[in-house]
């Protein structure tokens, strides 16, 4: 469960707090997945639920259907192997670097995956830096330097 207002409190609009959770489904699974996220709330929570304002969830083929990434629902862009957290989304030398010039992927779908927010994005912005001569690159650059 994630409460956005607690870091950032402007979130939190006339005393209601938008609230966030998902969980672990089936693969494509086409059940709605609220009554099992507030029955886990509710258990940890008592209370919880009366003070839902309202509510919207997606079963996991709902969320595969709405976005292509999520293939079964999947929100980590394919299964967490061994092979496909070293060789993800393709076995390339540099996963950051696409076909197109001057385009870089760094979404979840690049190593080191999706449980580790921020990184491939880190990574990806590294790999980017490489490609450019030492005096084009921006003030900030430094910061990426490892």
């Amino acid at each position: 469960m994630v409460d956005p207002a607690a870091a950032d409190p402007a979130r939190a609009v006339r005393g209601r707090r938008p609230v966030w959770a998902y969980a672990h489904v089936p693969h494509a699974d086409p059940r709605d997945p609220l009554p099992t996220i507030r029955a886990a709330l509710e258990a940890h929570a008592p209370g919880f639920t009366d003070t839902v304002i309202a509510e919207r969830g997606m079963s996991a083929a709902q969320l595969g259907a709405y976005n292509a990434n999520y293939v079964g629902g999947d929100i980590a862009s394919g299964a967490m192997t061994l092979w496909q957290t070293l060789a993800r989304p393709v076995p390339r030398r540099n996963p950051y670097r696409t076909p197109l010039p001057g385009t870089w992927l760094c979404s979840s779908a690049t190593p080191p995956g999706p449980s580790v927010h921020g990184m491939c994005g880190y990574y990806a912005a590294r790999a980017a830096l490489e490609t450019w001569p030492k005096a084009d690159r921006p003030a900030s650059a430094h910061l990426l330097e490892g």
